[in-house]
């Protein structure tokens, strides 16, 4: 630590109350909390979940909402010391919770890019877009290495390479942090540890395997992030062989942060604590004692303050213990310059009028066209001439919401092209390049030979986050997982039970071989959070490409189809042929791609 801040976090240290130390350690959602509310209870930290923005969800909103929170916390009395408020966002592909933000990829598509380079770019305009608002902490990038296809947080993850995740997480810290003056936001690296390793690819599941595989895999990528100086960390919701990550001392404590030396803040997930116990006073000390400095708690706050209070009366938690929580939280707030920023409304980038802007949303479709993995292209379809006569078919080929996928605008996604503003869609890419193009009814059954040399189908999975992303082929994995975890596990409704595309959405190929069965080529486009089971679609078409989550900007898709860029993503996932095995570590896993593959 930073001699010169350590000085000034002792000193404001040894001027706090139990009571003023007790609220830095909440993070609440802005929905239960008032700006009078921070300041009587010295709350630390104030947060936006997944779709929950103020007002209109403008810029200026954002602004106001959290100049009014500074301005609260900010006012000091002889029960009040001024210790700013930081406010907490999920920005993990741009700014997405905000009206008009540039929506990158996520971050399987900018796996294939392999670009560490764009990484940093992208992190860097991902944080003036934050700064915009009035907001200095996103809680990105993650560092999750899945390894099941299964798990709905599949597309968080940059690939199933730890050592390519590895490349990419100091990078992304370095652009959002940049020198921690005005133009850098905190970063966070998550989720402390395993979530991609979890047995059926369960979010919240259990990770079984051994420390040595923990290590080498799934820590491995926070390395060079604790290197480069992150600011936060935040504690993941699986178990590690039955352990809770939330209440897990060894891991927090001893290897976090005295193994591997990180002396910023660690925070706890939305609510990761009560999951930890039946009574939500022993799971306060259970994550307090094992080392968790901040907790999110998104509606409970009160009770958290008092039952922490209590712990402390009574010894269940130490001072000590909670003296190096403050002391975590303090320096993570002087260390990113906060003490010294003026209030939001008055900051340099608050407002700015490069929020969405052109330049931006020029790397965003960067990004698209590194991403795009060519898997098959049978006599050279691709690419596309210009004047050639396409028709556009798919449910996925007009529609914004859908290739951004989840975590856009809300928690969960949006369909249709009304809440992403800004931006393209695949088609309105396609059409601004081929003057001939024409958008067909979805399922492609206004082909015509006749009218259409070629026909670009765009299919995929439609928006899903976190749990309700998760594919199961029945209930018992959940009943399995959750009699090997010491705690309990909540579970969502998951977005289906196959991993074979052609039973999850049978229209796409119906689309496909309609078209086909007219004689007309087909190029498929795949919009999806994962590689899938699809070789049904891949062999009715005659060229086949893998477009992830391209966010925002769909003319990249075209910049590549039309030729203006030549394909060079990679897969950073293996691509599956059957629904067993697919977890990249079973033995006799055989991808139909493996990791590496793309065609030029």
């Amino acid at each position: 630590m930073d001699e010169t801040i350590r000085a000034k976090v002792e000193s404001l240290l040894q001027q706090m109350t139990l009571s003023q130390k007790i609220g830095q350690m909440v993070q609440t959602e802005r929905m239960v909390i008032t700006p009078a509310e921070v300041k009587a209870f010295h709350i630390g930290s104030v947060l936006s979940g997944g779709g929950s923005c103020p007002g209109d969800n403008q810029v200026a909103d954002w602004v106001d909402m959290n100049d009014a929170y500074w301005a609260a916390s900010m006012e000091a009395d002889d029960e009040h010391l001024a210790i700013p408020i930081i406010y907490g966002i999920d920005a993990i592909h741009g700014n997405n919770n905000v009206s008009g933000a540039t929506i990158f990829p996520h971050n399987i598509g900018l796996g294939a890019a392999n670009d560490p380079d764009l990484m940093e770019a992208i992190a860097r305009v991902t944080a003036r877009e934050v700064l915009a608002t009035g907001v200095d902490w996103t809680f990105a990038p993650t560092l999750a290495v899945a390894h099941d296809p299964h798990w709905g947080r599949t597309y968080e993850s940059y690939s199933q390479d730890s050592a390519l995740v590895a490349r990419y997480s100091s990078r992304f810290v370095q652009g959002l942090q940049g020198d921690l003056g005005q133009d850098g936001i905190v970063a966070t690296v998550k989720h402390w540890v395993g979530d991609g390793g979890t047995t059926h690819g369960i979010e919240q599941g259990d990770t079984r395997i051994s420390e040595g595989e923990l290590r080498g895999v799934h820590m491995a990528p926070y390395l060079p992030a604790i290197d480069a100086g992150v600011l936060s960390v935040m504690v993941s919701f699986n178990s590690w062989n039955g352990d809770k990550c939330h209440g897990h001392s060894y891991l927090i404590d001893y290897v976090l942060k005295q193994q591997l030396g990180f002396q910023g803040c660690v925070i706890s997930d939305w609510d990761g604590i009560d999951y930890t116990a039946d009574s939500y006073f022993d799971a306060i000390a259970i994550g307090v004692n094992a080392g968790i400095d901040m907790f999110m708690v998104s509606e409970h706050w009160r009770p958290f303050i008092e039952h922490l209070s209590c712990h402390a009366t009574h010894g269940t938690v130490s001072m000590q213990r909670i003296d190096d929580a403050v002391r975590r939280i303090l320096y993570m707030k002087f260390a990113c310059g906060l003490f010294d920023k003026p209030r939001p409304a008055e900051r340099y980038w608050s407002n700015h009028e490069s929020f969405g802007c052109q330049e931006h949303r020029d790397l965003a479709r960067e990004a698209v066209r590194k991403s795009l993995v060519l898997l098959k292209n049978e006599d050279q379809l691709l690419p596309l001439a210009k004047d050639a006569r396409v028709l556009v078919a798919g449910k996925n080929a007009d529609n914004i919401g859908h290739q951004c996928g989840g975590f856009t605008v809300a928690w969960q996604g949006t369909s249709g092209n009304e809440f992403v503003v800004g931006g393209t869609s695949i088609w309105q890419g396609i059409q601004s390049l081929a003057a001939n193009a024409v958008m067909s009814s979805a399922d492609g059954e206004d082909a015509d030979p006749a009218q259409h040399d070629v026909a670009i189908v765009v299919i995929g999975e439609t928006p899903y986050a976190e749990g309700m992303g998760d594919i199961r082929d029945g209930d018992d994995v959940i009943i399995q997982a959750g009699s090997q975890i010491n705690g309990k596990l909540k579970t969502l409704e998951p977005y289906g039970s196959s991993l074979v595309l052609e039973d999850l959405h049978p229209e796409d190929l119906a689309t496909i071989q309609r078209i086909r069965d007219k004689g007309i080529p087909v190029v498929t486009v795949m919009v999806s959070g994962r590689p899938l089971v699809a070789n049904s679609e891949i062999d009715a078409s005659q060229s086949f490409v893998a477009a992830w989550l391209p966010g925002s900007e769909g003319q990249g898709v075209a910049d590549v189809l039309f030729g203006d860029h030549a394909f060079s993503g990679k897969l950073s996932f293996s691509w599956p042929q059957t629904t067993s095995p697919v977890r990249v570590s079973d033995t006799g896993y055989e991808p139909r791609f493996p990791v590496g593959f793309g065609l030029e």
